[in-house]
């Protein structure tokens, strides 16, 4: 592969959710800033209200996608500051349903992918799961703790066929075979995980990101967006000229929805992202 941005199946399989997540990527390529900016948000936190509120500052502030977490319990790939904030969502009574309907609203403005945990995805079972993102509106579905390979099968083959597009992760302890395999079920992007561990802020940075993305791009056929870790202007501009499509954040855009004035907080850390993004 080349390092040429969103790079799209001639049939995306993920069907209309891979079409409109493609369309965000090409619409950013090519502009005079072309990696796009994927902030995450956790449904309910650190209300409801307010959560719909961080929403709308994220499109104002330049979101060209949106990863909208579920809250759970036990969320093994989520670093403090977002189990934190999951668990005070859980605290507050937010369900699954109150998610859904704050990314069916959201979805009016930006594709929204879903990041949730296997459990949830298992009770309903898939097809009734990604149904429900369907109806919503949302374009894509993130499982970390789903393994590509036999035990995922039934829920992209469920994706493909209700048209969200399956997005799974990356590591960089990923062996290239193993890269390979989780690349080719990979529909809208593949989220490349830029450090090992869990998510959350990190101060250096950028000497593994030309790796981790160099890595991911030999096998994509879709954009590659590159997230855990990347907290601010310079590092979304270190992981831009690393190659990368896309930037995701998550724990900095957590951190500030938690602060007193939480819009004000999200709005300047959306700002300084962008600035590093050369919007």
């Amino acid at each position: 592969m080349s390092g040429e941005p969103a790079a799209v199946n001639a049939r995306p399989r993920g069907g209309a959710g891979e079409e409109r997540i493609a369309a965000a990527f090409a619409a950013r390529a090519g502009s005079g800033a072309p990696t796009a900016l994927m902030p995450y948000l956790m449904g309910g936190y650190p209300d409801p209200r307010r959560s719909r509120e961080l929403a709308r500052a994220y499109v104002d502030g330049g979101a060209d996608l949106v990863e909208l977490g579920v809250p759970y319990s036990d969320p093994l790939a989520d670093g403090p500051v977002i189990h934190a904030a999951g668990t005070a969502a859980l605290d507050a009574g937010v369900t699954v349903d109150d998610v859904l309907r704050l990314g069916e609203e959201l979805a009016a403005d930006v594709p929204v992918v879903l990041m949730v945990y296997a459990n949830l995805v298992h009770h309903p079972g898939f097809e009734v799961f990604v149904g429900r993102l369907r109806d919503a509106g949302i374009s894509g579905l993130i499982v970390p703790d789903l393994p590509i390979g036999e035990e995922a099968a039934d829920a992209v083959a469920a994706c493909d066929a209700a048209g969200v597009a399956f997005v799974p992760l990356i590591a960089p302890t990923t062996s290239d075979a193993r890269a390979a395999e989780v690349a080719r079920e990979a529909r809208g992007f593949l989220y490349a995980v830029s450090v090992t561990g869990t998510t959350g802020e990190r101060t250096a940075l950028a000497d593994q990101f030309a790796d981790v993305v160099a890595r991911a791009k030999a096998h994509a056929t879709v954009p590659v967006g590159l997230g855990f870790g990347i907290s601010n202007g310079t590092q979304a501009a270190q992981a831009a000229a690393a190659g990368a499509d896309g930037v995701i954040v998550g724990s900095r855009l957590v951190r500030a929805a938690g602060e007193a004035d939480p819009i004000a907080a999200v709005s300047a850390a959306m700002a300084d992202l962008a600035a590093g993004l050369g919007r």
